[in-house]
């Protein structure tokens, strides 16, 4: 079995409503990229849950987006440098929605006060197909069958004009 490459993505964004869009479309080309497009829906609405809590309630709007994905589980990490919001603040269906969409999540805090919260998925990329060309479709001449050589009839006036150009 061929063994997938470790892939790493890192976005740092300011947190507006109308970026949140945006960042989804990136997340999405990430995940077509590593052939995870399979679980660009789930990631992305989970990413979405916490980037709107961000943008509705946290005073600092920087937030850093990770994802890493290792053959086997992707992960991604969404961290705010907010002082104010925790996540036991956030929205209960916010917390809610990852834990149901996801196969592991967590929340741990950072040196500066902030946040990460973290979910991951189970993940395999899509076993690619070799491209192999197709047979080619019988020409006419092979599907019908060449018709068998029929001998042509002698003329009768034949031998008389092969002998009249020989003299």
């Amino acid at each position: 079995m061929k063994t997938a490459a470790p892939c790493y993505y890192h976005l740092e964004v300011d947190v507006t409503p109308d970026r949140i869009d945006q960042i989804r479309r990136i997340l999405t080309a990430h995940l077509r990229y590593w052939n995870l497009e399979a679980h660009a829906e789930t990631v992305c609405h989970c990413t979405d849950v916490l980037l709107h809590t961000i943008a509705r309630h946290a005073v600092d709007k920087n937030t850093t987006l990770e994802m890493w994905w290792n053959g086997q589980h992707l992960i991604t990490a969404v961290q705010d440098s907010d002082r104010d919001i925790r996540p036991h603040y956030a929205p209960s269906g916010c917390l809610a929605q990852i834990a149901a969409l996801s196969d592991g999540w967590g929340c741990c805090a950072t040196a500066g006060g902030g946040k990460i919260i973290w979910f991951s998925r189970r993940a395999r990329a899509a076993e690619r197909a070799p491209l192999r060309a197709p047979a080619p479709t019988p020409g006419i001449s092979t599907a019908l069958g060449v018709p068998r050589a029929l001998p042509v009839p002698a003329l009768a006036h034949s031998e008389e004009v092969a002998a009249s150009v020989h003299a």
